[in-house]
């Protein structure tokens, strides 16, 4: 687990920070109770034993985490959310200075005005947070076999050609931003 997540944190920034909030669910389905965990979850990985405690130790650390930052409940890691902090800052950078960063989210604005009127108020965070929101809303509807509308999935692609640009700037040297 911590090498699928080091490899997506090389890789792409959004999938990994996405990755993340399905183990933050995860563990709060299992109440961040760590034999649960190891029992429903871990067991079940096709790889060697050495690898299970690996993977077991793994889920401990981000348990306590989340124990010590108070979000076994609700919420994410500080980490995923500085993140994003640093991908919205990276969003309004290009928007003022890449022609085609600004096309590509052009495409997705429409979604993300309609995502804050749906919300009615609620706090919904910056719009790179509400892009990740609906790229992972559509991953949890599709694990739950709900059905999804022909809108849901193009925001959902608008919101990843967004993201993917991102997490392409995100992993260039910082001067060339």
């Amino acid at each position: 687990m911590q090498s699928v997540a080091e490899n997506k944190k090389s890789n792409n920034i959004a999938e990994y920070i996405i990755y993340m909030y399905q183990m933050e669910d995860l563990i709060r389905s299992y109440q961040g109770d760590r034999a649960e965990i190891d029992r429903y979850v871990v067991s079940k990985y096709p790889v060697s034993d050495d690898e299970k405690i690996e993977i077991s130790s793994w889920f401990a650390d981000l348990v306590n985490e989340m124990k010590s930052q108070e979000i076994l409940k609700k919420g994410h890691l500080l980490e995923l959310n500085q993140l994003v902090t640093e991908l919205a800052s990276i969003h309004w950078n290009l928007l003022k200075s890449d022609g085609t960063y600004f096309e590509t989210y052009s495409k997705a604005k429409p979604f993300i005005l309609e995502a804050i009127v749906q919300a009615d108020g609620e706090d919904l965070g910056n719009e790179i947070q509400i892009c990740l929101n609906g790229i992972y809303g559509l991953l949890l509807c599709r694990l739950l076999g709900k059905k999804v509308s022909d809108e849901q999935l193009e925001a959902s692609a608008a919101f990843g050609e967004v993201l993917s640009l991102l997490s392409n700037h995100y992993s260039l040297p910082r001067e060339n931003q």
